[in-house]
Parts: C-alpha cells; sequence; structure tokens
C-alpha cells in the first residue's frame, strides 16, 4: 500500500538547489528513521544527502551534502560523474553503504561505512565496470561478506544478478550468476533493490526488473528467496511483478515508469516498509506484510535460470 501523502519528499524538500531527490537507503538509527538520499544537482552529478524522521514519512533534509564525490586519488576517477543509489546494511555496530561510483570509465560498485551518519569512510571500489545494484547481506556466511550486484545491463545488454564473497570486503570473487532475465516483465535486465533480510523461510530481498517496450523502459518490482546457508542457492521467487509504477509521480518524471526500491526497515509489527526512487524524481513509501511477500516468493520453488 503506498502512503496517501506520497511522494515523501521531491526536490522541493531539498534545501539546496538541485534537480531530483531519488533511490533513497533508509533504516533505523538511535530511535530515527535515517534516509540516504541521491540528490542529482543540476549539473547532472549525483551525491548522498541525509535525512532523519520520527515516523518514517516527514522527513528533515539536512542543509548540506553528506557524501560528495571524492577527491582521493585512489577513488577521485572513478566518482568524478558522481555517486548514485545507496543501500544500507547494518552489521553489527557498522552501518555499510554500497553505492554506485561513476566516473568517465564507467559505473563501480563501491562500499562505505558509518558507525555514527556523522562521519563516512570509504572501504573499497569492490567491483570493476560495468557494474552496479550492489546489496550486502547483513551477515557473514560461513566467514565470508556476500554481495549482489550487477555486472554489464548497458547499452543495451541483458543484465543478471550475480553473487560473489569476500573475507575483508576489499577483494571479491567466486562470483556467479545468481538470477537472470527473460522473456516477460523483465526480459532486459534483474537487480537487486534491497538488502537481503534473513527469515525462517530463507533470505529475502527486493529485486527490479527491467522489461523493453515500444515507449521505452519499465522498471517493476519482484522478490526472491536465497537458501540461508547457501545463497547462491535460489529457493523461491515472484515470477511475476509484485509492484509496478501505476501513480502519475511514478509514470512521469526524468525517467519515466520506474519504481526503484533501495531502503527498507522491518517494522516490529512485521511491516516491510520500503522506499523507492519514482522516475527518478522523487521518492515514495509503500508498506506490505513481510509474511505475505514471503509468501508470494515461495510459490515458485524452481530456480530463474542462469543461461
Amino acid at each position: 500500500m503506498r502512503h496517501e501523502h506520497n511522494p515523501i519528499l521531491t526536490a522541493n524538500d531539498i534545501p539546496y538547489e538541485c534537480n531530483t531527490v531519488f533511490n533513497g537507503a533508509a533504516c533505523r538509527f538511535r530511535d530515527q528513521y535515517v534516509l540516504l538520499l541521491r540528490v542529482e544537482g543540476l549539473d547532472g552529478h549525483s551525491h548522498l544527502t541525509l535525512a532523519f524522521s520520527d515516523d518514517g514519512y516527514t522527513f528533515r533534509v539536512q542543509e548540506k551534502p553528506w557524501v560528495l564525490p571524492s577527491d582521493d586519488p585512489e577513488f577521485e576517477p572513478y566518482e568524478r560523474y558522481g555517486i548514485e543509489d545507496p543501500r544500507i546494511t547494518q552489521v553489527g555496530d557498522t552501518y555499510y553503504i554500497t553505492y554506485t561510483a561513476y566516473g568517465p570509465h564507467g559505473p563501480r560498485g563501491a562500499i562505505g561505512r558509518t558507525t555514527d551518519f556523522v562521519h563516512f569512510e570509504r572501504v573499497a571500489l569492490a567491483t570493476e565496470v560495468d557494474n552496479k545494484d550492489g546489496v550486502l547481506f547483513p551477515e557473514t556466511i560461513d566467514g565470508d561478506y556476500v554481495m549482489l550486484d550487477r555486472p554489464a545491463g548497458f547499452g543495451g545488454q541483458t543484465g543478471s544478478i550475480w553473487i560473489a564473497r569476500s573475507p575483508d570486503l576489499v577483494h571479491w570473487g567466486r562470483a556467479r550468476v545468481l538470477m537472470t532475465s527473460r522473456a516477460g516483465w523483465s526480459n532486459s535486465k534483474l537487480g537487486a533493490s534491497t538488502p537481503p533480510i534473513r527469515t525462517d523461510r530463507g533470505w529475502l530481498f527486493l529485486y527490479h526488473g527491467v522489461r523493453v517496450t515500444g515507449s521505452g523502459r519499465l522498471y517493476r518490482v519482484g522478490a526472491a528467496l536465497l537458501d540461508l546457508e547457501c545463497p547462491e542457492r535460489v529457493i523461491g521467487y515472484t515470477p511475476h511483478f509484485i509492484f509496478g509504477p501505476e501513480e502519475p509521480y511514478e509514470r512521469t518524471g526524468d525517467v519515466p515508469n520506474v519504481v526503484f526500491p533501495c531502503g527498507q526497515v522491518v517494522e516490529p509489527d512485521g511491516t516491510l516498509r520500503i522506499y523507492y526512487g519514482a522516475a527518478d524524481t522523487c521518492i515514495g513509501v509503500a508498506e506490505a506484510p513481510l509474511d505475505e511477500i514471503i509468501e508470494l516468493a515461495s510459490r515458485d520453488p524452481a530456480t530463474i535460470p542462469t543461461t
């Protein structure tokens, strides 16, 4: 169910000049809701800005950006055109932030971290180009950090969700294809949308599927379950989309016909609150019972083909 006052954030809510705000990561921190917003400047380059809320619907946006493209020579060439589409994963007392570093050589998956949402430390450029949609699991598995990402999918190529492991968040390997696009609602590419949630039925995560139509691309959302002990194994998924653009603010914008979740919060009553970018122009929030999403993702136990 969409919030009745959607969109909850637009460019008019950003206290400095910008073009759009969208694709915000989310978490709970010290009894507050946190949104880490992708804000696109008038120059077309993106940065990350923090917003805080007591109720998860009405947010106070900070006066200045929190993370700007780096001037560190190690990162600057790869963030020169902006930093985009963050996701937040809490591991212990640390909040890891995956994001897309975009520069003249293409997009790369990057990782940063904070413990207080005041200080931000870059950890690594975790992928080569071209890669997007990196999300971390909230715990290590067999001593490894685990990440979903999406290499390829640019310039008309198809794109698949991959999974990789790392001992230290810096060196990544053992990569393999997890889920691929196929004919139907996701005929162009798939990408992980939100970090996995541990449930009794498996690791649940939302993914976006892109369909190429005669009038452009259409971004919609599905859900999948991965094996708790071996997340390289898909144990269920929604072969149909469960959330798609319907409202005018989702249909019309800089990139029309897009709902793109990057943030989520599981409420104490079992509600999954999803924060999503709408038409690359604003941010909305939608809610659904977590158990219902798990049930939808459990109906088809077959693995999406990976070849």
